[in-house]
């Protein structure tokens, strides 16, 4: 039943576009609904299986659902400034002047909102480069606050142990412990995940800017391609910086209890020579 349910929602997060944008074209939503039930059927087999295949932190709640409600939250608020663009309402307006105002608060020189803009070709009209600003600072907020939350859990709340034991090897199904000592690549893992997600939020406006010139650009008018192109910069970045937080907790917990283990075992010895 919790396999059903996540995969339910699932499909639901990728439909939600198509399902709230006004005036949504039939070849568009025949891929949306392929997507929907391709993703459906993959998080439905990773759920039902006992043990996990792909998925990082099954059991360690509430990393993933975490996840999923920012994005969620995102693609959901992204879709209703769009609705909001054909079809206002009082809420998609309050929606729209709250994210203009985050936009414009994050537009300042060198932060991320202002090279998401500067990436934007030079004929771009006003009224794009407004909408790509408020869907960036919108997207922006709702994953640094996703981050703060798991960062607060953390430190506050003693994730992941304060439920119990927890389990290297079935919350990190893709990680080898076979290769090499497995706290020095744990504390690798965790600084490159934590340095990319850092980067990624300047390094793709960048990209894109100087792949413009060879190749066409995304085109960032589309409804859809705008609400997914700025969930994904910000939440892909952020998500990084959650699993480098993770990791690098996990091996905190791993290095503390070698450090438990060798002082219990110098003890013995120490009773033992006595």
């Amino acid at each position: 039943m919790s396999a059903l349910l996540r995969s339910m929602l699932v499909a639901l997060l990728i439909a939600t576009p198509s399902l709230l944008l006004v005036n949504t074209r039939t070849d568009t939503a025949q891929v949306v609904v392929v997507l929907a039930i391709l993703a459906s059927v993959l998080t439905f087999i990773e759920y039902y299986g006992r043990f996990p295949s792909f998925i990082d932190f099954r059991f360690a709640a509430p990393v993933n659902r975490l996840k999923f409600s920012a994005l969620f939250i995102t693609v959901i608020l992204l879709s209703l400034i769009l609705r909001g663009q054909t079809n206002p309402t009082g809420w998609t307006t309050m929606i729209t002047t709250v994210g203009d105002g985050l936009g414009r608060a994050m537009d300042f020189p060198y932060s991320p909102v202002r090279l998401v803009v500067l990436m934007l070709p030079s004929d771009t009209d006003a009224h794009t480069i407004a909408l790509v600003r408020t869907a960036a600072g919108i997207s922006y907020m709702v994953s640094f606050t996703m981050m703060f939350v798991f960062l607060s859990m953390v430190r506050l709340f003693d994730w992941p142990v304060r439920r119990g034991a927890f389990n290297v090897w079935i919350n990190l199904p893709l990680f080898d412990p076979t290769r090499g000592d497995v706290l020095e690549r744990l504390k690798r893992d965790a600084t490159l995940n934590l340095v990319l997600g850092f980067l990624l939020p300047f390094l793709i406006p960048v990209a894109v800017k100087a792949a413009s010139s060879t190749i066409d650009p995304l085109s960032l008018n589309h409804p859809q391609t705008l609400i997914w192109t700025m969930t994904a910069w910000a939440f892909l970045p952020a998500s990084l910086l959650m699993r480098g937080i993770a990791i690098s907790r996990i091996a905190e917990l791993i290095e503390e209890k070698r450090r438990r283990a060798y002082a219990q075992q110098t003890e013995a010895k120490a009773l033992q020579s006595a």
